[in-house]
């Protein structure tokens, strides 16, 4: 039994590892392909469109209803602690370093990250990248540098326009509901406001974009197996970037603050 467990134990790990090593390749690869960008960038300006563009409307409702819970969770934890003329401060510093970024990276996992992995494990298992390979062209360049930078870039741009809707939504949940006037809640938020808060938070941004990108690339390309495999790789795309983002989330939050 213990030697069947570390068996089983020991091929998991050699899976792990060997998947890694490919993602690397994979990220290895898009960094080489870099020097092409000026060829290529129609089609980054359209993922730049499709990853950004198209994904700001449930980003921004997702935002305004964050802040609004965030700050009547500030206020629950406030109670009987500290005024609530910290309200500002509280709400907007958790939603800059944290929720923002963490919320809208999933997001974009759930809406880009599965996107993609669908979209080129159709490819695959449509024999269309193939084909690319035979008219030399490389499926790295033409498909997964673009969306790589794209999210890379975009990610940043969506949580700097989360960041002010999700405020907008405390301060509106403040003003109404709890009683904390504009001049009271906007003096907290620019009393504690520190621009390493805001800074930390994008650059998580571009991580989370990265690896979102590349993992749904890396899966699409791993595809097998017809509409069931692009299926499987859609699930698989969402639940490994998701897992992803909080683990980096905890790492960077270690190293940045």
């Amino acid at each position: 039994m213990t030697g069947r467990f570390l068996q089983k134990l020991g091929r998991k790990v050699l899976d792990f590892l060997q998947e890694f090593g490919q993602v690397a390749s994979l990220l290895w690869g898009i960094i080489k392909s870099f020097p092409s960008i000026p060829r290529s960038r129609k089609i980054i300006f359209y993922q730049m469109e499709h990853i950004g563009v198209n994904s700001l409307p449930l980003v921004l409702i997702i935002a305004l209803f964050t802040g609004a819970v965030a700050a009547w969770q500030a206020a629950y934890q406030l109670k009987g602690i500290a005024p609530l003329s910290f309200l500002g401060a509280a709400t907007s510093r958790a939603i800059i370093t944290e929720l923002a970024p963490v919320l809208t990276g999933i997001v974009i996992a759930g809406r880009v990250g599965a996107s993609i992995a669908a979209e080129l494990g159709t490819m695959k298992v449509t024999e269309q990248i193939d084909a690319l390979e035979i008219m030399a062209v490389s499926p790295v360049r033409y498909l997964a540098m673009p969306r790589f930078l794209a999210a890379v870039f975009m990610m940043p741009v969506l949580v700097i326009f989360a960041n002010v809707i999700a405020i907008i939504g405390a301060y509106v949940v403040s003003q109404f509901f709890l009683g904390v006037s504009f001049a009271v809640f906007f003096e907290s938020v620019k009393r504690y406001f520190e621009i390493m808060d805001m800074v930390a938070g994008l650059i998580k941004t571009i991580f989370f974009g990265g690896v979102t990108s590349l993992l749904g690339c890396h899966i699409g390309f791993k595809t097998e197996g017809g509409a069931e495999g692009v299926g499987l790789s859609t699930i698989r795309s969402f639940v490994l970037s998701a897992a992803m983002i909080l683990i980096l989330d905890y790492v960077l939050w270690m190293l940045l603050f």
